[in-house]
């Protein structure tokens, strides 16, 4: 017990010292998730772009729920941020791409992802921020349940 007592104490400070929790997470910023490079667009840098269609690609990283809930866009490839990596053979190079998530943190993540494995990113946006600020998503509404023939 007496040589436990001085390794957790240890331990403690090497935590404290870091600025990390037991996890690893936000080593030597406080405890907060370093912020993307990746810029972030304004609804007006986004429509130019989107007036392009044959020159980008819009990559959402949200869960399918978030875009039924929340709304999207008209065209899109839905890979989820923790997926992406696996998915980068799946992405055309020649295209520009546009990441998406709701307020642009996951989509800032997932345009550093790809800038850093060789793709041209123009930046990212968040969906509800881009509705927010009187862009219209688009909504697609399950069709209506009818009862099963019998």
């Amino acid at each position: 017990m007496k040589t436990l007592l001085p390794i957790l104490l240890a331990v403690g400070l090497v935590f404290a010292q870091d600025g990390g929790d037991a996890k690893g997470k936000g080593k030597g910023n406080g405890g907060k998730k370093q912020a993307s490079q990746a810029h972030v667009l304004t609804n007006a840098e986004f429509d130019a772009l989107l007036a392009k269609p044959d020159q980008i690609l819009l990559i959402d990283v949200r869960r399918p729920d978030e875009i039924k809930d929340n709304g999207g866009f008209p065209v899109y490839l839905n890979i989820q941020a923790n997926e992406l990596g696996k998915r980068l053979d799946w992405i055309p190079k020649e295209r520009t791409i546009i990441t998406v998530s709701n307020h642009a943190a996951r989509g800032g993540a997932a345009a550093d992802t790809l800038t850093k494995a060789g793709f041209k990113v123009a930046g990212t946006i968040g969906a509800q921020t881009y509705e927010q600020d009187g862009g219209k998503l688009t909504r697609i509404l399950a069709p209506p349940q009818t009862a099963a023939k019998q």
